[in-house]
């Protein structure tokens, strides 16, 4: 079990309402921030506490892992210098019967934070300047929140919540492009219908794929057509639309891939993320077929590979 701590105090009320965390890929610089690359290293079940208005006030869950989002509508003006593409994590939020005030309590907090990337300062509780999701020991959590780790936590029953900001957050873009003047009407259908997988953008993706890279299944009633880079963050209606942005896979196959638990070289061997397990492949039958030598994509595919490689799939 991990246990996180955000520092959200900019955007902590539309996060909290909207069941989510979000964060830019990367720092304005286009360096790469660790408080940033937490957002994919956190896992579902994983316990987050939010610090805001210096205190901790409330305690969330992890319910689906992070992917790659544009910037949330509801942020406004607040962070414009941050970039547009960056990282979503559903969370399940509460609150805590007891805010916690660490300035107050930083003899015994100060002790348990880690010495590299805490989220506050050691010695005085302030918050630290840049730091946003942080990795915070077991025992911190602890003190925070009164509750034994061999206590379970409740944080609410929604199982499929992460979906559900996902979906939220696609309605919105949707919202987005159906309002866009720059668009005729006929783009606009086909934007809209590529987001499910059907129209103009599962038609075009036939030119490069003839069925399933995993299961073989080439019947087109048993084939998802998936983006390689997710709609939601597309530049374009063009990307939208592209075949070459596309694959053809079985319904467990697309949800893997959607998630970022696999992903594919550019000569088509499979690649599974360290965070699927041996007993998961197997169950859904994939063992075998990801051990065998994949067939090479074509050199437009391979762009949107390259994409998927570096924001969707999970190492």
């Amino acid at each position: 079990m991990r246990y996180w701590w955000v520092n959200h105090n900019q955007t902590f009320e539309q996060e909290l309402d909207g069941g989510y965390l979000w964060s830019p890929q990367r720092q304005a610089n286009g360096a790469r921030n660790q408080f940033y690359e937490n957002m994919r290293l956190a896992e579902p079940g994983n316990p987050v506490l939010s610090y805001a208005r210096r205190v901790v006030a409330n305690v969330g869950m992890v319910r689906d892992s992070a992917v790659v989002a544009t910037k949330p509508a509801s942020f406004g003006a607040t962070g414009k210098n941050w970039s547009a593409e960056g990282w979503l994590l559903p969370i399940d939020w509460e609150s805590l019967a007891t805010p916690f005030q660490p300035r107050e309590r930083i003899g015994e907090l100060g002790p348990l934070l880690p010495t590299r990337y805490s989220p506050i300062r050691r010695d005085s509780g302030y918050g630290n300047q840049h730091a946003y999701l942080a990795e915070v020991d077991v025992h911190v959590f602890e003190l925070i929140t009164g509750v034994r780790t061999t206590q379970p936590l409740e944080v609410g029953p929604s199982a499929s919540l992460g979906d559900s900001v996902i979906a939220q957050l696609d309605d919105a873009i949707q919202d987005h492009i159906q309002n866009d003047p720059e668009l005729d009407e006929t783009t606009k259908r086909q934007v809209v219908d590529a987001r499910r997988g059907q129209g103009r953008f599962r038609e075009r993706i036939w030119r490069y794929e003839s069925g399933c890279r995993l299961t073989g299944i080439q019947n087109p009633r048993f084939l998802i057509a998936s983006h390689i880079k997710p709609w939601r963050v597309c530049d374009s209606a063009r990307e939208r639309l592209d075949g070459a942005n596309g694959l053809l896979l079985a319904p467990h196959v697309d949800f893997l891939f959607d998630r970022g638990l696999i992903g594919f070289a550019d000569d088509g061997d499979v690649l599974v993320s360290s965070k699927l397990g041996i007993n998961e492949l197997n169950g859904l039958g994939l063992i075998q077929v990801c051990e065998k030598t994949g067939r090479p994509f074509d050199q437009r595919q391979k762009e949107y590979l390259a994409y998927h490689r570096e924001n969707v799939y999970l190492k």
